[in-house]
Order: structure tokens, then C-alpha cells, then sequence
């Protein structure tokens, strides 16, 4: 695999060497009000969010509105990335792609590029009630590939849920390191770790289950919201990660109504508007995203400019 970061293993849960952990957040894809690509401005977020600690990032994911990219925007995207990056931290893209094929093509195409890996979806659009299908597509892309795979398992968005079953079965497949847990039931950490100890990085997915997942051991957060308030982010992970809990309670019940923005249909949208307020960004995306208005507007602001007047110091 070509890379220009080779990142180092670092102890994660229960002592086994991972690939990855930490904070990765999914960061936006900035864009100009058009709808076109404003990749100089996702840049100048990147630097911010680099600077607050972060040990790694996703590109193009949920967040990043893969699915409304072309394939070519896509592959510019990561190109950019990559080498505004630097090699500094993991550079991870999703892989959204509506067949088995074309993600196994992506994936190869972004090697090439150089990512350290990929958080990879099962198919986008087919919602199979079959897991034999879902483990096959994870499977082929596997194989044909020799990427470090980070599985995003979101059946509430993606209406395929992958089970600490069938985790168990892919857990022979080395490139498959981590999971981003994503179901809204933490009783799916304290699963995994039965079924599958260590096996897997674990991340959580859901920003207003942070804290709780953290309780139940995991090894990094694929962050949302926290784009926007990035030090604060980083530094709730660390108060965590210590077991500094008074700390992070007190943090988290700040942060928790900026964190519910995460899981809303439209997330993007406002995350995107908070991203704008803290001034790092943009609100526009792609249609069929709209920019949200009325009273939905003014409800999302009072929560962010109550979140920024109030957010604590950091110390």
C-alpha cells in the first residue's frame, strides 16, 4: 500500500497493539454555496483540527457527504487531503460506494493516493436482510485490497446492522482493525468484548453516547460535533481516557446539547451550521441537502450560541 504515514501501534484496549485510536473526527466536506468544492477551506479546518490533538481523520463520510460526490470530486477530495495532511496523522476515507465492485475500486484508487486506510460501509442503497451478503461485500473488498479497514456499522442510517456475530466471523481477515459502532445501544460494546475481546479497535459513533460508551472501554471516537469545538473535544476524550470522571461529566453536560446535533436526519446540515458559527467553515452542502431555516434554524442556533457563550475553560 502506498502511504506517506506508516502510524505506529499504540495499546488499546485490554493491552492488544491497534493500528488506531483515539479521536478520529469526520470532518465536513467544505463547499462553496454552489455546491462545488471548496477544498482550500477544508484544509485551513484540517490545520485546526491537527493542532487540537486529534490522532487521526476521516474524510468523506456520513459527514462528508460521500454519497453526493461524483466519483472524480471524491478521489480530488482525497488527493487534497492527503497532501494537506502531511502525514502528520492517519488520513482515512470513507467507501459509501452502491456496489461491491466499484468499492473495491475506490479502495485501490485511494491507496494509490495514499490513505493509511478506509472506513468502509456495507453497500449503500440495498438494504439487505441477508448478513451472508453484508459479510461478503466486507469480505471481497478485503481481499482484493490490502487496506487497514475501519467497518462503520450504522443501522439506523444504513439498515444493514452488523452483529457481534458476524464481527466474529470477519475477525480472521487481518486488514479488518477497527469497528465504528454506530447501532445507539451501548450494549453492543459490552457484546463485542465478550464475543470478540480485543480483537478489533472499537470506536464509538455516537456523540451523545461518548462518555457512556467511554465507561465501557473503548479505543477511539470517530467525533461529529466535535469538528466544531475540536480542544474541547480532544480534551473530554482525554479526561476519559484517564478516568478523570468528575471532569468529564461536568464537560460532557455542557457539550451534550451540541451533541445531540449528531444525530438528527440532518446532521450534516447542523453540524455544518455549528462549524460556521465557531468560524472554521461553512454551512452549504449539496442538494438534495438544503440549508435549514425558520424555526429549525433558530432552534439550532440557540443551542450553538448557548454551547459557544457558555463552553468552559480548558485547564
Amino acid at each position: 500500500m502506498s502511504s506517506n504515514h506508516e502510524p505506529q501501534p499504540t495499546a488499546g484496549h485490554a493491552g492488544r497493539q491497534h493500528l488506531w485510536t483515539g479521536v478520529f473526527p469526520a470532518i465536513t466536506t467544505q463547499m462553496h454555496r454552489d455546491g462545488t468544492l471548496d477544498l482550500e477551506a477544508t484544509a485551513r479546518h484540517v490545520e485546526v483540527l491537527i493542532a487540537s490533538g486529534i490522532q487521526g481523520l476521516i474524510f468523506l463520510g456520513s459527514l462528508g457527504e460521500n454519497q453526493s460526490l461524483s466519483e472524480i470530486e471524491k478521489r480530488l477530495v482525497m488527493t487534497e487531503m492527503v497532501a494537506a495532511v502531511r502525514g502528520r496523522i492517519p488520513v482515512l476515507s470513507g467507501v459509501a460506494e452502491t456496489s461491491t465492485a466499484d468499492a473495491v475500486r475506490y479502495v485501490k484508487d485511494v491507496q494509490r493516493i495514499g490513505v493509511d486506510g478506509v472506513m468502509l460501509l456495507p453497500a449503500m442503497v440495498y438494504r439487505t436482510p441477508d448478513p451472508h451478503e453484508t459479510l461478503a461485500h466486507f469480505r471481497t473488498v478485503a481481499s482484493q485490497t490490502d487496506a487497514p479497514i475501519m467497518v462503520y456499522n450504522n443501522p439506523i442510517s444504513y439498515g444493514n446492522d452488523v452483529t457481534p456475530a458476524m464481527f466474529e466471523e470477519l475477525a480472521e481477515i487481518d486488514n479488518f482493525v477497527a469497528l465504528k459502532e454506530s447501532s445507539g445501544d451501548t450494549r453492543r460494546i459490552t457484546d463485542l468484548r465478550n464475543t470478540v475481546g480485543d480483537r478489533y479497535a472499537i470506536f464509538t459513533g455516537v456523540d451523545d453516547l461518548a462518555l457512556e460508551s467511554a465507561v465501557l472501554g473503548i479505543d477511539g471516537w470517530v467525533a461529529g460535533t466535535g469538528i466544531a469545538f475540536p480542544e474541547h473535544n480532544q480534551r473530554l476524550w482525554e479526561w476519559m481516557q484517564a478516568g478523570e470522571w468528575d471532569r468529564a461529566v461536568e464537560l460532557y453536560r455542557w457539550f451534550t446539547p451540541l451533541l445531540h446535533l449528531d444525530v438528527h436526519v440532518k446532521f450534516v446540515q447542523y453540524i455544518k451550521l455549528c462549524v460556521q458559527e465557531c468560524g472554521l467553515g461553512k454551512e452549504w452542502t449539496r442538494a438534495p441537502r438544503l440549508s435549514i431555516s425558520g424555526a429549525e434554524r433558530e432552534a439550532v442556533l440557540r443551542v450553538i450560541q448557548q454551547g459557544i457563550a457558555t463552553a468552559p475553560p480548558l485547564h
